[in-house]
């Protein structure tokens, strides 16, 4: 019987541990799964360097959102997504995230183009059981949530760049507009123009700052 090595990484051991339990104790016809854990960035990173040299990992679950480094840098799963793809490109790579928003799924499949990504409030046995499947044979594998972000965002004919994708986000976590360039490389005069020319292409540009979030949303840009 094949052997199917997965790696999951996640800061919530619960859950991971979930994964784990689930998928070693599913009844795949073909193949028996064994789940490695990761509880960190740093640790995930070195599981993977370390599949390089003695086995191979089928399957890499990642979480976006991890804890804080040891050194207080805040990666996340995308960094090591992105990472996987260098030094492990045989190896699927399946997020599976709290985020169900456009931006953060249509970011991850530009950044890290990866084989799956799952919602975690649509994930049990049997999602993971397809994933699985799916994956191994004919990858990708994108739930529901995940599926109709994809969507909402390929319908839209409008094309913007990153900084504008970036103030869209920005605004709608509530980021005051004086406050982006904390978080954008561009001078404030630069931000004023990009959010009246956002509201042009939009059709909204008698409106304010919400109407401009609200047409991102219905848009599929957030």
């Amino acid at each position: 019987m094949e052997h199917i090595r997965i790696l999951a990484v996640d800061d919530h051991e619960m859950i991971m541990f979930g994964y784990k339990y689930i998928l070693e104790d599913a009844d795949f016809c073909d193949f028996k799964i064994t789940v490695d854990t990761a509880n960190s960035f740093e640790l995930g990173i070195k599981k993977i360097e370390e599949s390089t040299i003695s086995y191979k990992y089928d399957i890499i679950l990642l979480d976006i959102q991890l804890s804080i480094t040891e050194e207080g840098t805040p990666h996340t799963g995308e960094d090591i997504g992105v990472f996987a793809r260098k030094t492990v490109p045989d190896s699927k790579v399946v997020f599976m995230s709290s985020f169900s928003d456009n931006y953060r799924i249509n970011n991850i499949l530009t950044t890290v183009d990866p084989d799956g990504y799952m919602v975690k409030s649509e994930i049990n046995k049997k999602t993971l059981y397809d994933m699985v499947h799916t994956i191994l044979k004919d990858p990708p594998y994108y739930s529901s949530k995940a599926l109709q972000a994809i969507r909402r965002k390929m319908s839209s004919n409008i094309s913007i760049d990153e900084n504008d994708k970036k103030i869209i986000y920005h605004l709608s976590i509530g980021t005051k507009t004086k406050d982006l360039t904390n978080h954008i490389s561009l001078s404030l005069a630069g931000i004023e123009n990009r959010k009246r020319h956002l509201k042009v292409i939009f059709g909204i540009e008698k409106q304010n700052d919400q109407a401009l979030i609200n047409e991102a949303k219905i848009r599929g840009f957030i």
